[in-house]
């Protein structure tokens, strides 16, 4: 049986577009080892990809997550900040929902979409499994968790802070430093 990143890469092999696995799945890529139950799979995608990923899953059951509440993308619509996620239900395909987390983008930089100082190049966003599956770089992932950190976001720093490159520690604490100055993971990091 296939595990979730791969299921999704499976999914996702035609989609063109740049995709990402995003959230604890890419915690567990990065280690190369899952660290704790799942109950869902999160993707990236750049936000101007949007109408694509909807051209591609035209078979599923598409809502966009705006203000707590599910509500129908409706085709051709194009989703604008806030609204940054996007859930997706088909109970034919496998994995049967995935969650879409769109990011923003400029000029070959990625921008975090809740601060705009925070910037990434492009090359430096992802890594890739040996298998070839993209997922977002664990410092990325980690500074997403830290607004509202739940125990999963909490176990998820825990098993990837110590593993961190030198570089990549020092991204996220500055980042940290200038989004949520007060922010209990600074200390560790």
């Amino acid at each position: 049986m296939l595990n979730p990143p791969a299921k999704v890469a499976l999914l996702m092999r035609e989609f063109k577009p740049h995709w990402f696995i995003a959230g604890g799945w890419a915690i567990d890529l990065f280690l190369g080892k899952q660290t704790r139950e799942h109950v869902d799979i999160e993707i990236a995608i750049f936000r101007r990809d949007q109408i694509a990923l909807q051209n591609f899953l035209r078979d599923w059951n598409l809502q966009k997550a705006e203000n707590g509440a599910l509500a129908d993308w409706k085709q051709g619509e194009y989703l604008e900040l806030p609204v940054h996620a996007i859930h997706c239900f088909n109970d034919k395909a496998e994995p049967s929902f995935l969650e879409v987390l769109l990011n923003e983008k400029e000029n070959g930089v990625w921008q975090y979409r809740r601060n705009r100082q925070i910037t990434k190049p492009l090359s430096e966003l992802y890594l890739t499994t040996e298998s070839g599956i993209r997922f977002l770089r664990p410092e990325i992932v980690l500074l997403y968790k830290s607004k509202n950190v739940r125990a999963k976001d909490e176990l998820d720093f825990q098993a990837a802070a110590k593993h961190l490159e030198t570089g990549a520690r020092r991204w996220l604490r500055n980042a940290l430093s200038v989004c949520y100055s007060e922010h209990n993971w600074l200390e560790i990091l």
